[in-house]
C-alpha cells in the first residue's frame, strides 16, 4: 500500500504552470489486499479524480458533475468506457499471473500497474505523453516517446521488451495515443471542466505537535491548484535543514493537502523567529504560521486525533483511489483482428499482455 501511495502520489503532485495540463491514467490490478477490489481504474486531470471503475463495482463512474456533462457532447462515453474497462480488467489479471512467474512467485500480496498519459500546454500547443509499467512498486518496463523505444528496468522485462518491439502497428498506435488521442480528450475535459480546474482556493493552515520532543508538522489542507510551495524558514530565510516535506495527498472535494515537518532540535533559539510559509499559484500574498505555543495543537491525543481526521479524507479519496487507474490494456486479440482494434479503441490507451 505505502509503495502505491507513493507511485500515484510522486506523479500527481509534480508541479506544472497554469498553462500546462494533464490527463494520466491509472491502473493496478493486485492480489491478496484485504478489503480492496482485485482491479481498479481512476483517471486524473490536472490532478483531479475525475473517473473510477473497479472490480466490486463494475461500473464507470463520473467522480464530478461536470464529467457527465460530456456525455451530452459523447453520449457513447460511457459504452466504451466500461466496455474497454472490463477488457482491462482481464488482460491486468493475466498480466499480473504472468508477472508472478517471471519473479518466480506464488502466493503473498503482488500487484501490477500502469500510468500512462499526456500534458497538453494551452499556450504553446505542445504535447508529450507516458507510458509506464511497474511491478510490486519498482519500474518494470517504460517507453521513452522520443525514440519509441520499450526501456526495460528489470531482466524479467526483457522478453515484454522484445515482444512489443515486434508487434504490427503497436508502436505506432501508442505514439498515436499519447500525442493524438490522449490530447484531444484531455482538451475535452478542460473546456468542459475550466472553470472547476482553474480555480483557486486557499488552504487552512495549522501546526502540529504530539510530544514536546516531537517535530512540529506544518499542514496546509483545501488548497487548489497544486502548484504551491511550503516551507518552514527561521528570522526571514527559508530553512533546508532539519526540515522533511510530507506527502501531498488529494482530499475529497478535489482540493489538496501537503505538510512540511521541522525538527524540535532545530528551533533550540529562544530569540529567533520561526515561520512556516504557504505560497499558492497566481495569489501574491503568503500564509503565514508563526511557531508559537499558541499556534500548536500540542495536546498529543487531541493532535493525533486532529491528524487522523485530516488525513482520513486523503485516505478516503487518495489511498484507494490510488489504487487504481483509468489506463487502458485491453486483451490481445489474434493478429488477425490487431488492426481492428486498433481503430476501435476506448478512451483508454490499448497495452498488449507482458508475454508468456
Amino acid at each position: 500500500m505505502y509503495l502505491l501511495v507513493l507511485f500515484v502520489a510522486a506523479l500527481q503532485t509534480l508541479n506544472v504552470t497554469p498553462a500546462l495540463h494533464t490527463l494520466r491514467y491509472f491502473t493496478t490490478a493486485s492480489s491478496q489486499i484485504a478489503n480492496l477490489p482485485e482491479y481498479w481504474e481512476v483517471a486524473y486531470v490536472d490532478g483531479v479524480q475525475i473517473l473510477q471503475f473497479d472490480s466490486k463495482s463494475r461500473k464507470t463512474k463520473a467522480k464530478l458533475d461536470w464529467v457527465n456533462k460530456i456525455a451530452a457532447e459523447d453520449p457513447d462515453l460511457w459504452q466504451r468506457e466500461l466496455y474497454g474497462s472490463l477488457d482491462n480488467e482481464q488482460a491486468f489479471k493475466v498480466n499480473l499471473e504472468i508477472a508472478k512467474e517471471r519473479f518466480n512467485q506464488t502466493g503473498g500480496v503482488h500487484m501490477i500497474q500502469q500510468m500512462i498519459g499526456c500534458e497538453w500546454d494551452d499556450e504553446t500547443g505542445e504535447v508529450d505523453g507516458w507510458d509506464q509499467h511497474r511491478y510490486d512498486g519498482e519500474d518494470f518496463i517504460s517507453l521513452e516517446l522520443k525514440t519509441m523505444r520499450w526501456i526495460a528496468a528489470k531482466p524479467q522485462a526483457f522478453i515484454t521488451k522484445n515482444k512489443w518491439e515486434q508487434l504490427d502497428g503497436l508502436k505506432e498506435y501508442t505514439k498515436r495515443y499519447v500525442t493524438e488521442i490522449c490530447p484531444a480528450y484531455l482538451k475535452t475535459y478542460v473546456r468542459n471542466g475550466r472553470d472547476f480546474l482553474m480555480r483557486t482556493e486557499l488552504p487552512t493552515v495549522f501546526l502540529l505537535q504530539k510530544t514536546p520532543s516531537s517535530p512540529v508538522t506544518c499542514l496546509a489542507t483545501g488548497f487548489y491548484p497544486p502548484v504551491w510551495d511550503l516551507f518552514w524558514r527561521k528570522d526571514g530565510e527559508q530553512l533546508y535543514e532539519d526540515v522533511e516535506m510530507g506527502q501531498t495527498l488529494p482530499n475529497h472535494d478535489g482540493t489538496f493537502q501537503t505538510a512540511v515537518h521541522l525538527k524540535v532540535e532545530a528551533a533550540p533559539d529562544a530569540e529567533a523567529k520561526y515561520e512556516c510559509v504557504f505560497r499558492l499559484a497566481g495569489v501574491e500574498e503568503a500564509i503565514v504560521v508563526e511557531l508559537d505555543d499558541k499556534n500548536i495543537l500540542s495536546n498529543a491525543r487531541d493532535a493525533e486525533e486532529r491528524v487522523k481526521r485530516v488525513v482520513a479524507i486523503a485516505v478516503t479519496s487518495g489511498v484507494l483511489a490510488v489504487l487504481a487507474a483509468g489506463v487502458a490494456a485491453v486483451l490481445a486479440k489474434r493478429r488477425r483482428n490487431r488492426q481492428a482494434r486498433y481503430s476501435a479503441a476506448p478512451v483508454s490507451t490499448v497495452s498488449e499482455p507482458l508475454a508468456e
